[in-house]
């Protein structure tokens, strides 16, 4: 399987990109995993809705530019469906079976995602109802999909 994390914005904290390299290499074994960044937008503080709106339009353009017509995307958002890590390790696993060959996640920008991106979504997946910065969404991210090919290997982990 690939699968494909497309994220708005570059990770600036070093602690961020060690996590991601760690779950880089674990992930290695399992899958063929891609990291696809693409520019953020500068956001001024306190921003209108039109602005936003600009923001998110621009970013969508970029994430539109990597979402492959054969692929299963899932975009983060926190309207989506919430799951815990046995029935996301199930839903991978379906996928799996059901002939998916490629996953693409992606992770908007600190707005958020626009509608042009969700509506190319064949799954929205929420992690929590709180608001996550979206580098560390990116280590959360990945942490569970190597969880999750843990438990599909029936293979320990931490509950």
């Amino acid at each position: 399987m690939k699968i494909t994390v497309i994220a708005v914005g570059k990770i600036k904290e070093g602690f961020y990109r060690e996590a991601v390299a760690e779950y880089e290499k674990r992930l290695g074994r399992y899958c063929k995993l891609e990291i696809v960044q693409v520019e953020d937008e500068r956001t001024p503080d306190r921003t209108g809705t039109a602005l936003d709106e600009a923001v998110m339009a621009k970013e969508a353009a970029r994430i539109l530019r990597h979402i492959k017509e054969d692929a299963f995307v899932a975009v983060l958002d926190i309207r989506g469906r919430e799951y815990d890590s046995e029935s996301f390790a199930g839903q991978l696993e379906r996928l799996g079976t059901q002939g998916v060959s490629h996953i693409q996640f992606v992770i908007g920008g600190s707005l958020g995602l626009h509608e042009e991106v969700r509506k190319k979504a064949d799954l929205t997946v929420s992690f929590s109802k709180m608001t996550f910065p979206h580098q560390l969404m990116r280590v959360i991210l990945l942490e569970q999909i190597y969880r999750a090919y843990r438990i599909i290997n029936g293979e320990p982990y931490h509950k």
